[in-house]
C-alpha cells in the first residue's frame, strides 16, 4: 500500500511539475503549452493546421524595429494560414527587462503588434524553457537546433508543425529569404 501511494504521488508530482512544457512527442514544437503574455494558458497545438513562426523578441534590442516587419507579414500571410508567435526573453545583456503588461504595452503602442505574444521565458542556458530546449536540440530538431546566440531567431514550422527552416536574428522577417520560406510554407 505505501509503495502504491508513494508511486501515485510520484506520477502526479511529475504531471504537475511537467504539465506546462512537456511535449508528447520529438515530432512538434506544437505539443506545448505556454502562458499567454496574458497570464492564461495555451495550447499550441490551437495552431496545428497553419505555418507558424516562432520568434524571441526583445523591446531593448538593435533588432528591435523587426517587430514592425513581422506585424506586416503577419498582416500579409495571416488570412492564408501564417501565425506568429513571439516569445519574449531577457537572455541577452538584459535587452528584455519588462513585465508581460509593459511588454505588451510597448510592443502595441510602438509597433502596433497584434500577433499573438507569451509570457517572458528563458532561451538560452541553464533555464531554457523546454519549447527552446526542444527547437534547439539537434536530436529533436535535426538540421535547425543550436544554441540561440541572440534576440530575433525564427523558426518557421510548416502546416504539420515541422520545423522547415531558422533564421538567425539579423535576417529580416520580410527579406526575399524569409518570404520565400514562409510562402512555401503556407503550400
Amino acid at each position: 500500500m505505501k509503495n502504491t501511494v508513494a508511486l501515485i504521488l510520484f506520477a502526479v508530482a511529475l504531471a504537475v511539475g511537467l504539465s506546462d512544457c512537456t511535449p508528447s512527442g520529438p515530432d512538434s514544437a506544437l505539443n506545448f503549452t505556454m502562458r499567454t503574455i496574458d497570464g492564461e494558458e495555451q495550447s499550441l497545438t490551437r495552431y496545428r493546421g497553419k505555418a507558424v513562426l516562432i520568434v524571441n523578441v526583445a523591446s531593448r534590442c538593435g533588432l528591435t524595429p523587426q517587430y514592425e516587419a513581422l506585424q506586416k507579414v503577419y498582416e500579409t500571410y495571416q488570412a492564408q494560414g501564417l501565425e506568429i508567435l513571439g516569445f519574449p526573453a531577457n537572455n541577452f545583456k538584459a535587452q528584455e527587462p519588462g513585465s508581460d503588461s509593459e511588454i505588451k504595452a510597448f510592443c502595441s503602442a510602438t509597433y502596433g503588434v497584434t500577433f499573438p505574444l507569451f509570457s517572458k521565458i528563458s532561451v538560452a542556458g541553464e533555464d531554457i524553457h523546454p519549447l527552446y530546449r526542444f527547437l534547439t536540440d539537434e536530436k529533436t530538431n535535426p538540421g535547425f537546433g543550436g544554441a540561440i546566440q541572440w534576440n530575433f531567431t525564427k523558426f518557421l514550422l510548416n502546416r504539420k508543425g515541422q520545423v522547415v527552416a531558422r533564421f538567425e536574428p539579423k535576417v529580416k522577417p520580410d527579406s526575399e529569404e524569409m518570404t520565400r520560406a514562409i510562402e512555401s510554407a503556407l503550400r
